[in-house]
């Protein structure tokens, strides 16, 4: 029976793990923006602010993979759970190479959208078609890690975590300060520690399947079928993310159109928001995990004791995170920016950041416990519905000024919240031991395995 204690084990490594995550732009921003001027510091945020909304596209790579990794877990389907990977591991690499054959066109697209100053313009190209060099890692990597996730090794996908931080630290250091290369050698440094996450986890993956884990007929490999199914999973799970993100983009445009202070003043407040989300993720991450084995092994009771226990610790998070917020968020935004316009205005505008973590939990919580379940139509039904509503919830609110932008954005949360847990008794009612088998439509199961296999989740690590 799941525990707490084992939910907080698998939960740790995934929030400290989460951490790290905007580690890596921070050193990019740190390092420019202490051995050069502002213009190319400018050039290379808004590279960042590119890279990560043009790569974060392709987050479903990480999404889609721990669901139904964690699905064929649970049903013992060890073979499954190798073939999951394989085929992923090709998707991911493919669509990462498409991304740098293709990056002398969408670098400087993607970045003309963002309106850069003349003097920003070259750092920014330079860093961009850098970043763009580990494409392929990186959305590889994804997979790696959502498949990690998948099958309960959290510690290993934070040592992949710990290992690419350390060396894009590192490489900063020897491009930028040893060797100069500015606003290129930031983006190189960061390329080449993707490179290296990669090689990580491919040898955490061998860690885990053993030697010639890749060897597989073509046939098995190229199963049409299979990469159908993995793609529908996957394109439901992009349709969302993209709705998602346009919700963050339409926020930063509201703000800006209130004006410059108000939009700087968004931007402090919204990085202790994604604090809070990035470490709350743990326990969805862990859900994601625990509901896709009780999906996959047709247990309605592990199902809801998983959807239960997770709920308890995100619930928890939140409450925590909000009184935080509240308390001494005064005190953070200072360490932010020191203009004094713009703090004035995150004050006036903190009681309605402190409330996110509180607001947002549940459906953070939520998208977990579907991922896990691999509902990903679902999913992106609920956030096109949320995408309108938030909308809609804006313009009726745009008199209210500041003050209506944060309390929509607070109401999507409502709304993503509201559509999921009104579909979430239909989920449960399909977690029944009499009902046929979950349909991944991933993979035939291997003959050879014996009726019960010891789950490959039966512990966290090695």
């Amino acid at each position: 029976m799941l525990r707490r204690g084992f939910v907080f084990a698998q939960a740790w490594p995934i929030i400290l793990g989460q951490s790290l995550v905007p580690l890596a732009g921070v050193v990019n921003a740190a390092v420019i923006g202490r051995s050069s001027d502002a213009m190319i510091l400018a050039g290379v945020a808004l590279g960042i602010t590119t890279v990560n909304l043009v790569f974060w596209t392709f987050g479903f790579l990480r999404m889609g993979v721990t669901g139904v990794t964690a699905q064929a877990a649970g049903a013992g389907d060890q073979h499954l759970v190798r073939m999951i990977l394989l085929r992923a591991l090709l998707l991911g690499f493919g669509l990462g190479v498409a991304l740098l054959i293709l990056s002398p066109i969408i670098v400087p697209a993607a970045l003309s959208l963002m309106h850069l100053p003349a003097a920003a313009a070259e750092p920014g190209h330079a860093f961009t078609a850098a970043r763009f060099f580990g494409a392929p890692a990186a959305l590889a990597f994804y997979v790696i890690n959502g498949w990690l996730l998948g099958v309960g090794r959290t510690r290993l996908a934070l040592g992949c975590q710990i290992m690419f931080n350390g060396v894009n630290v590192l490489l900063n250091l020897l491009l930028v300060v040893g060797l100069g290369h500015g606003a290129w050698g930031a983006g190189l440094a960061t390329s080449l520690s993707e490179w290296i996450a990669l090689g990580t986890g491919l040898f955490a993956v061998r860690r885990i399947l053993g030697g010639r884990w890749w060897s597989v007929s073509a046939g098995e490999m190229f199963e049409g079928r299979a990469y159908r199914r993995l793609i529908m999973i996957n394109a439901d799970i992009m349709i969302r993310t993209i709705a998602l993100l346009a919700i963050i983009s339409w926020f930063a445009r509201a703000g800006a159109r209130l004006g410059p202070v108000p939009l700087a003043a968004n931007h402090v407040l919204m990085q202790l928001v994604s604090v809070c989300a990035f470490v709350l993720d743990g326990f969805a991450f862990t859900a994601e995990t625990q509901i896709g084995a009780a999906f996959g092994a047709r247990s309605r009771a592990a199902f809801l004791r998983a959807a239960r226990l997770t709920a308890e610790f995100s619930i928890a998070g939140g409450v925590m995170f909000s009184a935080i917020l509240a308390l001494c968020g005064k005190y953070f935004i200072p360490l932010i920016t020191r203009d004094a316009a713009v703090q004035a205005q995150a004050d006036a505008m903190l009681p309605y950041c402190a409330l996110v973590p509180l607001v947002g939990v549940s459906s953070w919580l939520l998208d977990g416990i579907f991922l896990g379940a691999a509902q990903g139509r679902t999913m992106r039904n609920v956030a096109i519905a949320t995408a309108a509503l938030y909308l809609a919830t804006d313009l009726i609110l745009r008199r209210n000024g500041a003050d209506g932008v944060w309390i929509a954005l607070l109401c999507s949360y409502v709304y993503r919240a509201i559509a999921l847990g009104a579909a979430l008794p239909r989920l449960v009612r399909q977690v029944d031991p009499d009902s046929p088998p979950s349909r991944l439509g991933l993979s035939r199961r291997s003959p050879s395995l014996p009726s019960h296999p010891a789950s490959i989740t039966a512990r966290n690590e090695p």
